[in-house]
């Protein structure tokens, strides 16, 4: 697959209904998180292409939007796509630092938004699975958890392999990605029983591809949601030419309000 020309970062716009819904999925996370620790979540699917990757990413932006210091991790080692989501190389990895023992720090990439990095998957590897070490990705995880607010881990589908179970017991969450109008309810609560049965820390599932497979009041549409600027005269204000109404300048940045402290970086 080749390549996307553009990073996900820019087709991504504030004043989006899908903005409007990870936001208050944020919200749901910090939320439970004055409850309990909630830093690092894992975002699997029970099934291929459900879209796991994408919410993962766009969870990822959201809070990098919000001021939140962002780490965003590829560990479908076997169908990786967040280098792809956010148009880079693969390049070095998780797979590096699980399986060569490079520094965590080393394989980290920023991104163009500020509060916002990536590590990609790695290298392939043949047999997966094996890398997937609790004590090791457990002391990853906590020293992730120092340098950022939010870590978040796409993982492959958890009823094919193993690996999500191995990595959501070393997490503070999971999140599972169901896809409307293609996965079965058996299949799906199949996925969430897995989870379940092993105490992990199951928060919700998030529905995906809701337009055109659920009833009509489900879509924005239907309620006329269109509360974007307009000018004076009432017609819309076209941002599509705007860069600041996709992606946020430094500036903006630096002055939106966050919920939570800085956090220092990783050492270079």
């Amino acid at each position: 697959m080749a390549r996307p020309s553009m990073p996900l970062i820019d087709y991504y716009s504030l004043e989006s209904p899908v903005a409007t819904e990870f936001r208050r999925l944020l919200h749901t996370f910090q939320r439970k998180g004055k409850e309990a620790d909630l830093k690092s979540i894992l975002f699997t699917s029970a099934i291929t292409s459900e879209g796991k990757s994408t919410v993962a990413s766009l969870m990822s932006i959201t809070a990098a939007y919000k001021g939140h210091k962002t780490l965003l991790i590829d560990c479908d080692l076997r169908r990786p796509s967040v280098h792809r989501l956010f148009a880079c190389e693969r390049g070095k990895g998780m797979s590096e630092v699980l399986h060569n023992g490079d520094e965590v720090k080393s394989v980290v990439k920023k991104t163009s938004l500020d509060n916002l990095d990536i590590i990609t998957a790695g290298k392939a590897v043949a047999h997966p699975t094996e890398l997937f070490d609790s004590r090791i990705i457990g002391g990853l995880v906590h020293e992730l958890k120092f340098y950022y607010d939010f870590v978040f881990v796409d993982t492959p589908p958890v009823i094919p392999v193993s690996d999500p179970m191995l990595l959501a017991q070393e997490m503070d969450g999971a999140v599972l990605i169901v896809k409307a109008g293609s996965t079965a309810r058996e299949v799906a609560q199949r996925a969430a029983d897995i989870l379940s049965s092993s105490q992990i820390n199951l928060l919700g599932v998030v529905l995906n591809n809701v337009k055109g497979s659920l009833p009509y009041y489900y879509d924005y549409s239907h309620y006329n949601y269109d509360y974007s600027q307009r000018h004076d005269s009432g017609k819309p204000i076209d941002n599509r030419n705007n860069p600041g109404a996709v992606r946020a300048s430094k500036t903006d940045q630096s002055e939106k309000e966050t919920d939570s402290p800085r956090k220092n970086r990783i050492p270079k």
